[in-house]
């Protein structure tokens, strides 16, 4: 009865708006369940108890309300990887914006996918949570209005790949915790399953794998996301060409490839054209990249895609993977050729094209060196951080902060430039002091041996360069000032920088941070704090939320909320503002209050 008194609170709030864009709810019990992806029975984080997630399918312009239900032992966050939240970082979903959901709790979250087409995906974003699951991908289709670059195509297949422990969450937390790496992965998921047994020697028999089902002579476009932990990865598809046409809500360059690298938390779509003679099945492999390749082998994703006219199943050796061991530049160059499509519309204002970017003047310009983690203090715990200054998320979250102005929770001196080389880390809660409307240049670079993945919430920013070696001055003569895509999420290589361009038009606290988990569980994050201040209507950005949960300095204004475990899973589909209408009175009927008036 609580959540629905709670559901009709939400759709009465909403009723005003019911006339315009359409709403889609749903309604997620995120808990533990049991499975075995890799043969060994552990812990994982599902929905509505399901692993992964369900798909998010919703289109541009749509309001999504997702009541989430926190029935773990802990707190609980999900966030909307690149999704903009326009003018609404309290929905963003992370621990310097919002307070978490208690153990037991339920919270709503209400927020318009406005100006986006593309694939992304959500996750749980605390205390390493994404290594146990809890994670999904989202559709975000284009309005009818809107010309797409490309045919209908005749199927639409989300496929998840991440690499994968054994260990739960909580035991990966320790050992980051004591001053350990986590080590090699013990495998390589797709879809939460584990690989089919093209090897008898290197998977063992019983493991579930992932089938994909096809027809022959038809195009698919498949939606690939790294929700991994740390290693990036190449997908291919055996005997198939993969053709570009999308990554994180940019249409690009339409091009052909064999396979691509996907980094952690990158996500792409690609049109496959089913036009093989289907003599057996076909594989569909993630393999680990950057990495010692022969070590790695049996740290392999393989699914199988299945033409409904196959005649056996698939067999023999996995497609090759990229032949660059000893060439660093052939995946630099393959990211490189990832380009924006300048023809195609999109949803956004601005249709890609004619936001040249090359001619805004950048009015702030931050170098932030991402290192491997260090000693703290001489004690054996080890921080990770963006030049010398490692975050530590505050107990009163930083918006929250600035909304009841509670001083002294973060700084705002983040520094533009690094420290020397060779300086300890220190724990800081030290803050980017951005520019409304200005135009930030972020170049990461990455001093650690392993790849990393940066990310910034709340935006897609111009990917206009990267290189190996130390960026300087002159770097900015070798950037794209053309069509870089647009993107949230961007590769570093090691001993390497990437350069990006992001306008700053979108108010609010918006966390920017390494997508490797262990980078960020270990303080290699940053907040950017954009504020209005002419703004005294507080018309381009959305008030705090009513349901808004408050910790820290502000856990007095918190109400008191009985927990209630497992109330029963449900997931609701779009719904037109009529249909919402009726759901509003039948939920106010059946909570004792006066059906609504037509």
């Amino acid at each position: 009865m609580r959540r629905l008194l709670a559901l009709a609170a939400s759709l009465l709030a909403l009723r005003a708006a019911l006339a315009t864009d359409p709403y889609a709810f749903f309604d997620w019990d995120v808990s533990y369940v049991t499975a075995a992806p890799l043969g060994i029975k552990q812990q994982v984080i599902g929905i509505n108890g399901k692993f992964p997630g369900p798909v998010v399918n919703i289109t541009t312009n749509w309001n999504v309300v997702v009541n989430v239900l926190n029935d773990l032992d802990e707190p609980l966050l999900i966030t909307w990887n690149g999704i903009q939240h326009r003018k609404n970082c309290w929905q963003d979903g992370v621990l310097g914006t919002n307070c978490p959901i208690p153990s037991g709790w339920n919270w709503t979250y209400e927020f318009q996918v406005k100006d986006q087409i593309g694939s992304f995906f959500y996750f749980p974003s605390t205390g390493l949570q994404r290594a146990a699951g809890g994670y999904g991908g989202i559709v975000v289709n284009n309005r009818d209005v809107i010309a797409v670059p490309f045919g209908r195509p005749d199927g639409d297949i989300t496929i998840l790949i991440g690499d994968w422990y054994n260990k739960n969450h909580t035991d990966l937390r320790k050992m980051l915790d004591k001053g350990k790496d986590l080590g090699m992965t013990d495998g390589v998921l797709i879809n939460g399953k584990g690989p089919y047994r093209y090897n008898d020697s290197l998977v063992p028999a019983g493991i579930e794998y992932e089938t994909f089902n096809v027809h022959p002579g038809r195009t698919y476009r498949i939606r690939v996301h790294n929700v991994g932990t740390s290693t990036s990865l190449n997908f291919r598809v055996q005997g198939h060409t993969m053709l570009l046409v999308e990554t994180e809500g940019s249409y690009t360059t339409q091009q052909n490839y064999t396979s691509l690298d996907v980094h952690v938390g990158q996500s792409y779509s690609f049109l496959v054209a089913t036009d093989q003679n289907a003599s057996s099945d076909y594989y569909v492999v993630a393999s680990a990249r950057q990495v010692n390749e022969s070590l790695w082998r049996r740290v392999t994703g393989v699914a199988v895609l299945r033409y409904s006219n196959s005649r056996g199943p698939a067999a023999g050796p996995l497609p090759d993977p990229p032949q660059d061991r000893d060439d660093r530049s052939f995946s630099m160059n393959q990211a490189r050729s990832v380009r924006w499509n300048l023809s195609a519309g999109a949803a956004r204002p601005n249709p890609q094209g004619s936001f040249r970017y090359s001619s805004i003047n950048v009015t702030q310009a931050y170098l932030l060196r991402g290192e491997a983690p260090a000693r703290v203090g001489g004690g054996r715990r080890r921080r990770a951080a963006l030049n010398g200054l490692s975050f530590v998320p505050p107990e009163t979250p930083l918006r929250l902060a600035d909304a009841y102005g509670v001083e002294g929770v973060y700084t705002l001196d983040f520094p533009e430039r690094p420290p020397p080389r060779g300086a300890a880390p220190r724990v800081a809660r030290s803050v980017i002091n951005g520019t409304y409307r200005g135009f930030m240049e972020l170049i990461f670079q990455n001093d650690d041996a392993k790849m990393q993945s940066y990310h910034m919430d709340g935006y897609a920013f111009f990917v206009v360069g990267m290189d190996y070696g130390e960026w300087t001055e002159d770097s900015r003569g070798t950037y794209n000032k053309g069509d870089g895509v647009a993107r949230s999420t961007i590769q570093v290589y090691p001993g390497a920088w990437a350069a990006v361009l992001v306008s700053l038009d979108n108010v609010g606290v918006w966390n920017v941070r390494s997508q490797n988990l262990d980078s960020w569980y270990l303080g290699q994050e940053v907040y950017v704090r954009v504020v209005n201040s002419e703004d005294a209507g507080n018309k381009t950005e959305m008030a705090i939320p009513g349901n808004a949960l408050f910790c820290g300095q502000l856990h007095k204004y918190q109400k008191e909320q009985t927990p209630h475990h497992r109330m029963g899973v449900s997931a609701a589909a779009p719904r037109s503002p009529s249909a919402v209408s009726r759901l509003v009175s039948a939920a106010l009927l059946l909570a004792g209050s006066v059906m609504l008036a037509p």
